[in-house]
């Protein structure tokens, strides 16, 4: 006999008596919380996590039903998980590096940048802004962003712009029969309608922020590395520009008078800022601008350019002479008051030692607690992101990263994390 079908009141009746299903909730047991808005760490307490954010912070050691997920770090320190802001993760230094732009296709660089994308992240930085690429940097975000790959958050610039012969010109160097003209779609604009097109070309290909140097660079083969390169009317073209689209401005800048015109034309910040004077810092308080400063990549350099042939001829002179000058200056930046967020600029020196930049900042004279908020709140707020990372309170994304010991009492902790967690997912775990 065929049984009939149950009635929808029958179903309905079913379905409201059967039991519900109940989201998984992770509680992270911390021995000591560090509080980023102040210099203070709480003992013994809890975080609760649910689809990859914070939901509550608990006193005492605390768990939920059988069916959660504890994690113990009562041993450990915990904090925010870690923010550099500029990183290059399609390369890494190496004697190599200048003939590499001749044998590797993008899919080489793409495989490299996997393996820096994981060091970055297992060294506990789980977001990243990336300064400049090929434009495989973009298809590594979108890879990350999807699950497809394992890395840290990366908000990325594509490639970086500046004029003909400036420090982002990607033929500096070359011979003449190989240079040819590149433009606006390969970073290369003189003029402001140029710049205009430039910053529309990384637009269109999906990029975060903007990034362009306004003087010369140490790395690129050109001989010039701190002139201005970029008129200021160039510069607010571009500004203005990715302001109508959404997007941020980040300069690199060595020599203080490309400095000031960027800073006048309303970039968000300065990268590196090595032979910045008086008046930029004050120029610096007065519009905001953030400066990055990239204390580990001006001592890498410097180091580099003492093992002979590492560098072109044209960079070693460059590397020895603005390198050691970047930790002293961030010492002179940091006591006048000018706002500070964590960067490297790794891939100048090796992916995944990049918490050797707070040791380098404590030694120029900024508090351990600094040095971290520069890491955490600051450069979430440089980045536009104060609603999701720089702090764990209800809301955040839930990144966090654990040590052992107390980095306010000893930063060179922060070389050795133990555990990383990005937005719920562990992917770290001594």
């Amino acid at each position: 006999m065929i049984k009939p079908l149950p009635t929808l009141a029958l179903l309905a009746a079913t379905l409201l008596t059967a039991p519900l299903a109940v989201a998984q909730k992770t509680y992270v047991q911390c021995g000591r919380l560090l509080d980023m808005r102040s210099a203070k760490a709480q003992t013994e307490v809890t975080l609760v996590l649910e689809k990859g954010r914070v939901t509550a912070v608990q006193p005492g050691y605390t768990t939920g039903t059988a069916a959660d997920k504890v994690i113990d770090l009562q041993s450990r320190t915990v904090l925010p998980g870690l923010i550099d802001c500029h990183v290059h993760l399609e390369h890494e230094t190496s004697k190599a590096a200048f003939l590499q732009e001749f044998t590797q296709n993008p899919a080489d660089v793409a495989f490299s940048a996997l393996g820096y994308a994981r060091k970055t992240l297992l060294a506990g930085f789980t977001t990243v802004r990336d300064l400049g690429g090929s434009g495989v940097n973009v298809a590594l975000r979108n890879a990350v962003n999807a699950g497809q790959v394992v890395g840290p958050r990366i908000f990325t610039a594509g490639k970086a712009i500046s004029g003909t012969g400036g420090h982002m010109d990607p033929t500096n160097g070359y011979r003449e029969d190989l240079m040819g003209v590149p433009g606006p779609a390969e970073g290369v604009a003189n003029g402001p309608d140029q710049c205009r097109q430039a910053v529309r070309e990384q637009y269109k290909r999906g990029v975060d922020l903007i990034k362009i140097a306004s003087t010369g660079g140490v790395l690129s083969v050109a001989k010039d590395g701190s002139s201005a390169q970029m008129t200021e009317v160039e510069i607010r073209a571009v500004v203005e520009t990715a302001r109508d689209l959404g997007l941020r401005v980040a300069c690199h800048a060595h020599g203080a008078e490309g400095m000031k015109r960027a800073i006048r034309a309303g970039v968000q910040s300065i990268e590196h800022g090595t032979l910045m004077d008086d008046e930029t810092m004050q120029l610096m308080k007065k519009y905001g601008t953030w400066y990055v400063p990239t204390i580990t990549a001006g001592k890498s350099v410097a180091d580099s350019a003492r093992i002979p042939g590492y560098y072109p001829p044209l960079v070693t002179p460059k590397a020895l002479a603005i390198g050691p000058k970047l930790q002293a200056n961030f010492g002179r930046a940091y006591k006048a008051g000018v706002r500070i967020a964590f960067g490297t600029d790794a891939a100048v020196y090796r992916h995944g030692v990049n918490a050797l930049e707070f040791q380098y900042m404590v030694e120029a004279g900024m508090p351990a607690y600094e040095a971290l908020r520069a890491a955490t709140v600051s450069a979430a707020e440089l980045l536009g992101e104060s609603e999701n990372l720089g702090t764990l309170e209800p809301g955040k994304l839930a990144d966090l990263v654990a040590v052992d010991g107390d980095p306010l009492q000893d930063i060179k902790i922060m070389q050795r994390v133990r555990f990383v967690m990005k937005q719920g997912v562990v992917y770290r775990q001594e």
